[in-house]
């Protein structure tokens, strides 16, 4: 019996708010193939905040119910269960280096707010994720100024 490959895609969003453009990438990618999804929210809370902070804790903690809330209707569109998690973690590039050396993944699928002068200055999250090896696409989530 011959299975086909399943490819692990680490998806990384900025919100837990499920947006249109999530679900119809989500779906688009779990269509083209054997596709198992963990989805990463980085910590909402400041960045100034230390790893032991009750509030970075709290924020996660609002964060992780949410996302729970969310889960159905994006596993319901995948056709497949979602792992979901909440980061400890602010910066999403520290979120994903705690996935990446943890399990393994085969691709990355962004959905991160991005700022226009971190682009430019290829600073921006997939320029920084590139020098792991990794396809790296990006779901229009919106620019910042």
């Amino acid at each position: 019996m011959n299975a086909e490959p399943v490819t692990r895609v680490l998806v990384v969003a900025d919100a837990t708010a499920l947006t249109a453009e999530l679900v119809d990438a989500l779906r688009a990618r779990a269509e083209h193939g054997a596709v198992q999804l963990r989805l990463v929210v980085p910590n909402p809370a400041g960045a100034e905040l230390h790893l032991l902070h009750p509030e970075r804790h709290e924020k996660a903690a609002e964060a992780e119910h949410a996302l729970r809330a969310v889960l159905p209707e994006i596993e319901a569109a995948v056709g497949d269960h979602v792992i979901g998690s909440v980061s400890v973690r602010h910066d999403p590039i520290d979120a994903v280096e705690d996935i990446l050396f943890a399990e393994p993944v085969h691709e990355i699928l962004l959905a991160v707010s991005t700022h226009r002068i971190s682009h430019w200055l290829h600073q921006d999250l997939p320029h920084r994720l590139a020098h792991y090896g990794l396809p790296v696409s990006s779901i229009a989530a919106g620019a910042r100024s």
